[in-house]
């Protein structure tokens, strides 16, 4: 049997590239498999080289709430195309963007455009601990906040122990200044501040953690954070890089009613192109260079091909019904997939907000990293496994999220849970 395109392309990629694959979740090592690789992708499906046709629920980790090549989309990044790529200079798209974001956003007074949600959160620190002049960041086990070296961090064992490096590169006195503490433990915040508090910079969060799979914020847990760093000088970041206008038009601080001092925004705000953003008061922005002494710099910031697909997708969001359709949407595949797998009798959990989702294969409940780390990875491989042979892509991860699209209408969703039931044989 000849090989296919796609093993072709995986040899040839490890050869050049480290590990075959530019981000390392691609290399699909989680759920036993090489990865596939992508051609094209149009609404809610995507193609491989091998002409295999996928109904796609990773949406490029979430900025694809319209679907594939969404056509007012690509009609924005062509006519922008056709002026240039381009300038290392202001133009008129990126005032329009950033006045859309702090128009819609409640935590914006003010934002700086980036070209990625890691270059966004690091930025978002470093203007932290400018303003306050403090070095420590609290940080949540089981958030992902890029890749920058004061974020790879580890929790000890105790519920406020100053990190080790989990990645090597980063110096032991970089990591010894960030602490990760058990998500939604608002005690383990309060020990923290009261031992530590006034070298606290601020404390930075998923308002709703997407990289542990989709774990919800308990009540009163944001506002708790908000009013104790208040209470001891620190400042409060939003990492709204999956949330921003996911589970709604504002985001989790919209959804929530609590607003950050700082608010860190990526993919959607990028229409599927590379596009970041940091933001938050007035008064602290101010400290941002060249009108303040906090200097960050990008050549690529503010590009004209990705304001302008930002601008249309936003635009588009910013309809009425939008967000009950992917309420609607998401509700009918979490819920189904839900009774498949209560009548196959496999342990599972869910946690749904809005259009993003994940189910654990355990017991549950999933409330933080801990909770979620018990999960039965080598039955999530199996599931993804049978799921993607039949045509259903799947975040190659027990810990990533299932985004639901507004390219995902009723019937690609009943097929979906029609492949799910089928799938059930497997396992």
């Amino acid at each position: 049997m000849a090989e296919s395109r796609s093993a072709e392309l995986w040899q040839r990629a490890q050869r050049v590239i480290p590990g075959g694959v530019n981000s390392p979740v691609r290399a699909m090592a989680a759920v036993g498999m090489d990865p596939i690789f992508i051609r094209s992708g149009r609404g809610c499906y995507v193609e491989d080289v091998d002409g295999n046709r996928y109904i796609d629920y990773v949406g490029s980790w979430g900025p694809l709430i319209l679907g594939h090549a969404n056509p007012d989309v690509v009609a924005a990044v062509k006519k922008a195309a056709e002026k240039g790529t381009s300038f290392g200079a202001p133009t008129e798209a990126e005032v329009s963007l950033a006045e859309l974001l702090v128009r819609l956003v409640p935590g914006l007074n003010k934002v700086r455009l980036v070209s990625s949600g890691t270059e966004a959160t690091m930025s978002a620190l470093r203007l932290a601990r400018g303003y306050t002049g403090r070095e420590v960041i609290v940080k949540f086990d089981g958030c992902y906040h890029g890749h920058g070296d004061g974020l790879l961090v580890a929790a000890g064992s105790g519920l406020a122990t100053l990190g080790l490096p989990s990645c090597p590169g980063v110096p032991a006195s970089l990591a010894q200044l960030s602490v990760s503490l058990p998500y939604n433990d608002l005690a383990a915040v309060e020990r923290l501040f009261h031992e530590k508090g006034g070298q606290v910079a601020c404390v930075i969060i998923e308002p709703i953690a997407g990289n542990m799979g989709v774990v919800p914020p308990g009540p009163g847990f944001l506002q708790g954070l908000k009013d104790i760093c208040h209470e001891h000088g620190a400042l409060l970041i939003f990492d709204e890089v999956i949330t921003g206008f996911r589970v709604a038009l504002g985001g989790a601080q919209e959804l929530y009613g609590v607003t950050p001092d700082l608010t860190t925004l990526g993919k959607i705000i990028g229409g599927g192109l590379p596009l970041g953003a940091y933001g938050g008061r007035a008064e602290i922005m101010a400290l941002v260079a060249p009108e303040g002494p906090v200097y960050q710099a990008g050549t690529l910031s503010g590009n004209p091909l990705a304001t302008a697909a930002g601008l249309r997708a936003l635009d588009l969001l910013d309809t009425n019904g939008v967000y009950e359709r992917l309420e609607e949407s998401a509700a009918r595949l979490y819920e189904g997939l839900g009774r498949i797998l209560e009548a196959k009798g496999l342990p599972h959990f869910g946690n749904r907000v809005g259009s993003m989702f994940s189910y654990f294969f355990q017991q549950g409940p999933v409330t933080d990293w801990t909770s979620a780390a018990r999960s039965d990875t080598e039955l999530f491989g199996r599931w993804y496994r049978a799921m993607i042979k039949r045509g259903v892509y799947l975040a190659p991860s027990q810990y990533e999220c299932t985004f639901v699209s507004l390219a995902h209408e009723a019937d690609t969703i009943d097929q979906t849970l029609t492949v799910a039931e089928d799938a059930m044989k497997e396992l």
